[in-house]
């Protein structure tokens, strides 16, 4: 009999395993992949976002009110500054990347990261086994019989850290939702979140183009904007990626199944590639009377020519055209292209290429400071299991953080 069985090795896995261990624990961590922490290694492009450098409050708030008051208690016990502490400590220094106050390892290397807490946690006295996927758990009157493959273990309690259903092929399945429905828990649909979207009409020759400061918004075809977000935006060869379009993909899949449909689905986006600049302002310096061409006057905005070249080929006017021979028609067509442009949106790339799963374990079922079931006592859920999904900028790592760390506090 061992105190504690911890499903999953991931960010929250590693940080239930340290936290229990050091409290004198008997840790077994059971993953079910060659190696721990895939996605630690696979996020920020293998450099890993590791938080973000706002208080507890603030990181707890871009999570949206309901998911605000579950996760308060764990970021106040385990914060971002506690996080940054932590792998200081551990040799790993860090860094803050402004404007958007991203943490990374100075190194921008994931695998420091990932070395750094694997060690801790076993330095703790934690045991890890890959390779072995639990396949059920049941409880027995001493605690809980956990099957894995390779064997079965029992433990006085057991933290399901096993992840959401994005990225499949490495390994990330949903096996922890069955096993929650298995003690009567209550599972809210899983969706694809922080994922590109699909365009119905994607921009020709914009593959590649990135743009710093775009603002992009969700909106049923020919109404009302439903939300925006503003920051970073990836043309793709299907669609649109970056920070923008990740944060804008969750009010996608809130409404819709989340995956590509047909090329005339219900809602559309709508862009603004140069929010700084006002329709007055804009309309003003295509009025004047100039020899330049329309064309160069987008790319003084620093505008990548071939984005100009698909923009101004939406609005049907010529590059050549110049701003003295311009018509007001094309004027506002121009305008329209640049502040207002009207893309239909057919879904996203799916679980395949989402960063997090939205949906899982309903938060009304876990106690928020324990993070432990209101349904099956010595029962833990922590992580990207939980119904928790944040925007890009390490928020969702320092949810698996707190959590992960609150739940090895309890055990």
């Amino acid at each position: 009999m061992i105190d504690v069985a911890i499903l999953g090795a991931g960010a929250a896995g590693l940080l239930a395993a340290k936290r229990a261990a050091e409290r004198g624990r008997k840790v077994l961590l059971l993953e079910r992949n060659k190696k721990p922490g895939v996605k630690i290694l696979m996020s920020g492009g293998t450099r890993c976002n590791v938080t973000h450098d706002g208080s507890p409050a603030e990181v707890a708030k871009a999570f949206g009110k309901r998911s605000e008051r579950f996760l308060r208690p764990s970021m106040l016990a385990f914060s971002p500054a506690d996080m940054i502490a932590l792998l200081e400590k551990l040799d790993v220094p860090l860094k803050t990347e402004p404007p958007h106050g991203k943490v990374f390892p100075r190194s921008d290397r994931a695998t420091d990261v990932l070395a750094a807490l694997v060690n801790e946690a076993r330095a703790k006295g934690a045991t890890l086994r890959t390779e072995a996927r639990v396949l059920s758990v049941d409880r027995v009157d001493s605690g809980f019989l956990v099957k894995h493959e390779g064997g079965e273990v029992a433990a006085s309690r057991v933290i399901i850290a096993t992840g959401g259903q994005s990225y499949p092929k490495a390994g990330f399945t949903g096996d922890g939702y069955g096993l929650a429905r298995a003690f009567g828990h209550s599972i809210s649909t899983p969706r694809p979140a922080l994922v590109p979207l699909v365009l119905g009409q994607a921009l020709e020759g914009c593959s590649g183009v990135s743009l710093t400061d775009t603002r992009l918004a969700l909106a049923p075809v020919g109404g009302k904007l439903l939300a925006e977000r503003r920051g970073e935006l990836l043309f793709t060869h299907r669609g649109l990626s970056g920070p923008a379009a990740l944060d804008l993909s969750g009010e996608l899949t809130a409404r819709t199944s989340g995956v590509v449909r047909d090329a005339t689905g219900p809602f559309e986006v709508a862009l603004d590639l140069l929010p700084r600049v006002g329709h007055e302002d804009l309309q003003a310096e295509l009025a004047r009377k100039s020899s330049r061409s329309v064309a160069t006057l987008l790319h003084e905005r620093e505008l990548p020519r071939s984005l100009v070249r698909a923009l101004l080929l939406h609005a049907t006017v010529p590059e050549e055209r110049t701003l003295q021979e311009i018509r007001r028609e094309e004027r506002a067509a121009v305008v329209r292209a640049l502040k207002d442009l009207r893309l239909p949106v057919t879904g996203t790339t799916g679980f395949d290429k989402a960063e997090v799963t939205a949906g899982g374990v309903v938060l009304d079922e876990v106690e928020p400071a324990t993070l432990e079931s209101r349904k099956v006592r010595g029962l833990h859920f922590i992580g990207e299991v939980l119904d928790v999904d944040g925007p890009v900028g390490g928020y969702n790592f320092q949810a698996a953080w707190s959590t992960g760390w609150a739940a090895g506090s309890a055990v």
